[in-house]
């Protein structure tokens, strides 16, 4: 279901509050899509129920020049809380929201680990306390992302017995500059096991 304010995020975490036990058999995996403003009493309401947050990261950096005068400084405390989530042990599942916004993931990996626009602003990023580690954001894009969606068995990381659908990038997203995330370029595209496209020389 999808939810971006408080109130409808709290309205999906009712409705599964009361409808998921009746179903016990039902493999579970509920998600909201967004999850973008939520009441911080409603963080753990997440956790504790094994709801999803499907989060797209470059809608923090597209927001932030309006958000928290829409929303009021005690309210943006829940607004783009990856952190507050993710430590609170709700399953993040990390996602562009194309075409809202650009497909590019390497935006969403960089507005996940820096909380900056393309500008680098803010010098020290939005509300950094909730930024995510490279790793983490990574993570959120691949692993987490194919859980989501039943597929952690078939792709989201390399290992024997999975589709290998993989790319190759022009650099180490783990040691270059923040800021060079976003200009990272896919040299390389794979489809289980097949090259089938390659950029020119």
């Amino acid at each position: 279901m999808h939810a971006i304010g408080d109130g409808g995020n709290r309205q999906v975490l009712n409705v599964y509050a009361d409808e998921i036990p009746a179903f016990p058999d039902n493999p579970g995996r509920h998600r909201i899509e967004h999850s973008q403003v939520i009441a911080l009493d409603d963080i753990q309401r997440f956790a504790d129920m094994n709801t999803i947050a499907s989060m797209q990261p470059i809608h923090a950096t597209s927001d932030m020049y309006w958000a928290e005068h829409r929303v009021g400084a005690e309210r943006i405390q829940g607004a783009y809380a990856w952190r507050r989530l993710l430590d609170a042990g709700v399953h993040l599942a990390l996602g562009s929201d194309f075409p809202v916004e650009q497909v590019n993931p390497m935006l969403g990996i960089y507005a996940a680990v820096s909380r900056q626009d393309l500008e680098g602003k803010p010098a020290s990023g939005w509300y950094p306390g909730q930024a995510l580690s490279r790793e983490e954001a990574i993570r959120g894009f691949t692993v987490d992302a194919a859980w989501a969606a039943f597929m952690e068995s078939q792709v989201g990381s390399l290992e024997a017995g999975k589709r290998a659908d993989f790319i190759v990038l022009d650099r180490d997203l783990m040691t270059i500059e923040t800021n060079e995330i976003p200009s990272t370029k896919v040299l390389e595209t794979w489809l289980d096991g097949q090259m089938v496209w390659r950029q020119a020389d």
